[in-house]
């Protein structure tokens, strides 16, 4: 018998397999297709202080290999969230959630934070710093260590709960964000987000989303990703959400092995919505082959044979 049971910063998970933010939704929808409390929890829409409608249309483009998107944090605001949302997930899901949070400014993050910090069912927050900086001139707040370590900084000072840092992999270095993140408190780091790319129709000779870039995801960024976990797992001593084209309970494993404690499943829900259910399922399987009767035991493997 194998125990899927993984330890998230204090927060215990039945299993490591977590829906990632911006691929379920507030899980609405999944729940009319199977029972979510299969999964060790899931990580909701991006949510701003703000309802934003998101970018303009076209706003997705396949590759043959993945997906660009370039949606635009469309969700319904912090209030909606905490007064619609969240009462809805506890009715369709009883176990923990990671909460998205995301911001336009620090003031933005911290006050997001600090009114999730009553909400129980979310247990634990995740940052994302791809965000675009207004009072930067647009630059990414993920994008150097010094606004990272300020975004961190903000939040830890505004909430109790467990705070994760979702790390943009468009960066030179990703260790030294995630040194930075570490230093200001940061709990643990979800790793990575989205690869910008872009895509060109031939008729129009215009670029394919109206945004004219987009964030890639799917299979094709899997090898960065586990490359990513891996070098961060070398630099601090911080769980791991290991996130970025995996689409199979093998992919997982091998996630684990890099470092990451817990696998976020994110373009696999859109391409068959019973992804993270089957990986789930065949995670036993797999964990025999490797010999572990834990599953924790796979984390970090790959650095110590």
């Amino acid at each position: 018998m194998v125990d899927l049971s993984v330890n998230l910063a204090g927060v215990t998970l039945k299993n490591p397999i977590i829906p990632a933010s911006g691929a379920f939704g507030y899980g609405r929808e999944f729940a009319e297709l199977y029972d979510l409390n299969l999964l060790g929890s899931f990580s909701w829409k991006g949510t701003t202080g703000e309802a934003r409608a998101g970018n303009p249309q076209p706003r997705i483009a396949e590759t043959p290999a993945g997906m660009l998107n370039a949606v635009g944090l469309q969700n319904p605001g912090i209030e909606a969230v905490i007064e619609e949302e969240i009462p809805n997930i506890a009715r369709i899901f009883q176990g923990p959630v990671i909460a998205n949070v995301g911001g336009f400014s620090l003031e933005e993050y911290a006050e997001n934070c600090r009114k999730l910090s009553d909400c129980q069912q979310a247990a634990i927050l995740e940052v994302n710093i791809s965000c675009p900086n207004v009072h930067a001139g647009g630059t990414n707040f993920g994008s150097s260590p010094e606004s990272a370590a300020a975004v961190t900084r903000a939040v830890r000072a505004a909430t109790q709960k467990p705070v994760f840092l979702k790390l943009s992999p468009n960066v030179t270095d990703i260790a030294a964000i995630a040194k930075a993140c570490a230093d200001e408190g940061a709990d643990g780091l979800c790793l990575i987000n989205t690869l910008l790319g872009m895509r060109i129709d031939l008729k129009t000779r215009r670029p394919v989303l109206a945004n004219r870039t987009g964030g890639l995801s799917g299979p094709a960024v899997f090898p960065v990703a586990l490359r990513m976990v891996y070098d961060v797992y070398e630099a601090v001593k911080l769980p791991i959400i290991g996130c970025g084209g995996v689409s199979s309970a093998r992919d997982a494993a091998e996630m684990m092995l890099a470092g990451a404690s817990v696998v976020e499943i994110g373009a696999a829900n859109l391409r068959n919505p019973y992804a993270c259910k089957e990986i789930i399922e065949d995670l036993p399987a797999v964990c025999a082959e490797l010999g572990v009767t834990k599953i924790s035991d796979l984390t970090g493997g790959a650095h110590h044979g």
